[in-house]
């Protein structure tokens, strides 16, 4: 589902911009265990205009990141601001539930994937899930920020923002639909009442030793 222009406003500003680089982006680390492997590859849904793609890049570490977005516009912007770091960015439009078709990502193709506050969006939530945990490799990890049930239901929300309203998801909804899809939370919390949740999550990895 698309944004509304009051959405899309309010994420592309400085304060949203503020708040991703002074507190997710170092939370989200900590989460994660860290920055990616050396020539690690990330998958980025729902990029916007590419700022996040530059914090995968610069502070996980990604030798390489394919984002999309299902806004053609959203991905003309970030196209413009990453245009200085060529081949390490693919950018796509295209829908978070079939990388596939936007993409061309194969099973176990990134070492990461991040989402930042875009499945909510997504009237098939677990589909979205779903892919992603299809493209990640084993030992792969999941970043994500999102927006919970507890936020679209106050009137503020409602009254500013278009989102589905059919089956959103609790912090604990979204943290239980990961690990009925196979992937180990690293860590999770929740901020602002339990309306924002930001976690990691790894898929098993059996190569490894226990």
């Amino acid at each position: 589902m698309l944004l509304n222009r009051v959405e899309k406003a309010l994420v592309n500003s400085w304060a949203r911009r503020a708040l991703l680089r002074r507190y997710e982006i170092p939370a989200l680390l900590r989460l994660a265990g860290g920055p990616l492997p050396a020539g690690g590859r990330a998958v980025e849904v729902g990029c916007g205009t590419g700022f996040a793609t530059e914090e995968i890049l610069d502070r996980f570490g990604a030798a390489r990141v394919d984002a999309m977005d299902l806004d053609p516009d959203m991905v003309v912007r970030a196209r413009r601001r990453l245009a200085a770091r060529g081949e390490r960015v693919r950018l796509a439009a295209g829908d978070a539930t079939d990388l596939r078709a936007a993409l061309g990502a194969e099973d176990g193709t990134y070492d990461a994937a991040f989402d930042f506050a875009i499945i909510h969006h997504v009237p098939d939530w677990r589909a979205a899930v779903a892919e992603i945990v299809r493209v990640l490799a084993p030992g792969g990890v999941f970043v994500f920020d999102e927006v919970t049930s507890h936020a679209l239901a106050r009137p503020s929300y409602r009254l500013l923002f278009d989102h589905p309203r059919h089956d959103r998801f609790s912090a604990g909804q979204f943290l239980e639909e990961l690990e009925r899809q196979g992937l180990d939370i690293r860590g999770a919390y929740t901020v602002v009442s339990g309306d924002y949740l930001l976690g990691a999550a790894r898929k098993p990895d059996s190569s490894r030793a226990p």
